[in-house]
């Protein structure tokens, strides 16, 4: 199974600050990889790195075995690599039809833009993808109305439906309840049984060991340790994480 991505040796400073120190990272063909750390580890830089919102200082980047040099957000969108933010990133008095073609509309062969396959798509992802069963969601339905997960998994859909290869979900579980964070679990495994990648970053240890294939914990900048989740049971896993926020190393 071949890597999606690749990064070797990367560092990024701010000022004095150094954010990253020789980190090796990687996430291989339909692959779910749980990325952990407490505030300051390093996950929100690493990630805006692979996004392209930041360069790093020294180390390389490969995508699919290929070196990609000045990466940039429409560089890494065009690699396949999308992200889904916390629930904020929709817009709200949208419908779902909009929301899921926003700034990617269909057009028709005139170069008016084709509101009825639009909308035929939709109501196809929300039923093949989404799953949604219920007559009162719709493609006219507005976005507002959605739960908390339904808006993460219209942003998970969105993503796949523009052929996303690597989808990294930042935080995806932040403010949602028991049972919006069930549903918002089974569309990350929705990437995978689409033959896709993702990057799971969340503060609850728990959701990321409940679907991630590897963890990868980043403390200081570093890499502290890397595991199969087959291979480490979760209270291990929690207790490792704990000796690394008290001492900065699994040793």
């Amino acid at each position: 199974m071949g890597n999606i991505l690749e990064m070797r040796g990367v560092c990024k400073s701010f000022g004095e600050v150094q954010s990253l120190s020789d980190i090796d990272f990687r996430v291989c063909e339909n692959e779910i990889v749980g990325l952990l750390g407490d505030n300051g580890a390093g996950k929100s830089t690493l990630i805006k790195i692979i996004t392209g919102y930041h360069r790093p200082d020294r180390g390389e980047i490969h995508f699919h075995g290929r070196k990609v040099e000045n990466l940039t957000v429409p560089k890494a969108r065009a690699l396949g690599v999308e992200t889904v933010y916390q629930e904020r990133a929709l817009a709200d008095l949208q419908t779902l039809w909009r929301n899921i073609f926003l700034g990617r509309e269909l057009c028709n062969r005139a170069g008016f833009l084709d509101v009825s396959k639009m909308k035929r798509e939709t109501h196809r992802l929300m039923v093949e993808a989404m799953e949604y069963t219920s007559s009162a969601v719709n493609p006219d339905a507005v976005i507002k109305t959605f739960s908390g997960g339904e808006k993460q998994g219209v942003a998970i859909t969105r993503a796949l439906y523009f052929h996303a290869e690597l989808v990294i979900l930042d935080e995806p579980t932040m403010g949602l309840s028991l049972q919006e964070t069930r549903k918002l679990i089974d569309f990350v495994r929705g990437i995978k049984s689409a033959g896709k990648s993702a990057i799971f970053i969340d503060h609850n240890v728990f959701h990321v060991y409940s679907v991630a294939d590897r963890v990868v914990v980043l403390d200081r900048g570093r890499v502290a340790g890397e595991f199969l989740t087959r291979d480490i049971t979760l209270d291990d896993l929690m207790e490792k994480m704990y000796r690394v926020a008290q001492t900065g190393s699994l040793d």
